[in-house]
């Protein structure tokens, strides 16, 4: 059921009482204009919320890189988090995980034609974006990962994420629990999609939920499912085992770095419930004792068995060192994507399309540039454009 994953430290409710004043007191001033908020001619479009982690906002973002990236030059910013490079920083095929974070690095693997770059400076980092120095052709959308609470960018769509295990009119602030603002907070959404429903809520399940959610007549809500995709083997020579189906009678090492795994094992407890979690911390960097600890406890388990991670997980497995050839010929990963439920699908993408149909980029900035340009410049996109979009439809299916 809803909030069913949700566990509050009633000991620590005065400490997020000061810790609401504190949060209370910023979104004030950005609200009298104290704190200025910047807004851009380029379409800007912010997927974040008002939780710490676990909401699904990569695989959320990836849906609308595929929705868009035939039609525009797309571009994510991330903040990049726990990345070793400093400043902003535009990735190529050849960045490395660790000057990138784990996120924005896996979307510019998988989509390579977009740009991605990380800055924990948001403003700076659209700029730059917007501005043609670093970028090859001119950025027609962004997409900012994460960037709910980073106020001082006003986007033209903000898309926040609930938890439907985690909603947010159950939780408390931090630290007694995961709520990063008041609940007010989700106010500022243009958009609010509850993710990670069951399949089987039923129309009053989505009723109820709907009333709970209490929003304004302005804000559209949405929910959205996870579908597991067949499972891809890490390495090269492992064993071809695609389908969960196929994953009966088998021991599962669950390995997990992300902020909210339990979902995934209880989706998988129905295909075999011989599932051992080991659980790292979210964005975790897999050392010499982990990748011990890994093969210790895969060699404990008996046969048959495999080990499944997630996508997020995989990309920093891969640059570790260590792994017994068991390990590696057993590893798998576990790709998602997301689905709209009761028929979204399509008037969510409307929403997105309309909006960045009606703000073409059209910005003073490269608008002056492009006029000591030449005539025959390489550049694409010069001034304001008409944007086409056929056969909108799309599925979501990505991996995670």
């Amino acid at each position: 059921m809803e909030g069913d994953f949700i566990k509050l430290n009633k000991k620590l409710l005065p400490l997020s009482w000061f810790y609401g004043l504190g949060v209370g007191f910023r979104n004030l001033l950005f609200e009298m204009g104290i704190l200025k908020e910047h807004s851009y001619q380029t379409p800007v479009i912010s997927v974040g919320n008002i939780t710490v982690g676990g909401t699904g906002k990569t695989p959320h973002v990836e849906y609308l890189i595929r929705l868009l990236k035939d039609h525009l030059h797309v571009a994510v910013l991330s903040r990049g988090y726990k990345r070793k490079s400093r400043g902003f920083l535009l990735a190529t095929p050849e960045t490395p995980l660790s000057d990138l974070g784990d996120e924005p690095y896996q979307m510019k693997q998988k989509y390579p034609e977009i740009d991605v770059a990380v800055d924990a400076k948001r403003t700076r980092g659209i700029e730059h974006l917007i501005s043609g120095t670093y970028t090859k052709d001119e950025v027609d959308a962004i997409l900012l990962d994460d960037a709910y609470q980073h106020r001082y960018v006003k986007p033209g769509l903000n898309i926040l994420l609930v938890d439907y295990h985690r909603l947010i009119i159950h939780d408390k602030l931090l630290p007694a629990g995961r709520l990063r603002e008041p609940v007010k907070g989700k106010d500022r959404a243009n958009i609010v999609i509850v993710t990670k429903c069951p399949r089987t809520l039923n129309p009053m399940e989505f009723r109820v939920l709907t009333k709970q959610m209490n929003l304004y007549p302005y804000q559209q809500l949405y929910f959205t499912t996870i579908k597991y995709k067949p499972l891809c083997p890490l390495f090269e020579g492992t064993e071809q085992i695609r389908e969960l189906e196929e994953l009966a009678g088998r021991n599962i090492l669950l390995l997990t770095g992300i902020a909210s795994p339990k979902q995934i094992y209880y989706d998988l407890k129905p295909h075999t419930p011989n599932i051992h979690p080991l659980r790292y911390s979210d964005h975790h960097n897999f050392k010499k004792k982990d990748i011990k600890k890994i093969n210790e406890t895969f060699e404990a388990l008996p046969a048959p068995k495999l080990i499944i991670t997630t996508e997020k997980d995989a990309v920093r497995l891969k640059k570790a060192e260590g792994l017994t050839p068991e390990a590696r010929r057993s590893l798998y990963v576990l790709p998602i994507s997301i689905e709209f439920m009761l028929q979204g699908e399509e008037s969510f993408n409307n929403i997105i399309i309309g909006y960045v149909r009606k703000n073409p980029r059209n910005s003073i900035l490269a608008k002056g540039k492009d006029d000591h340009k030449s005539k025959d410049s390489h550049r694409s996109g010069n001034g304001s454009r008409t944007i086409n979009f056929r056969n909108n439809r799309q599925t979501g299916d990505t991996i995670f």
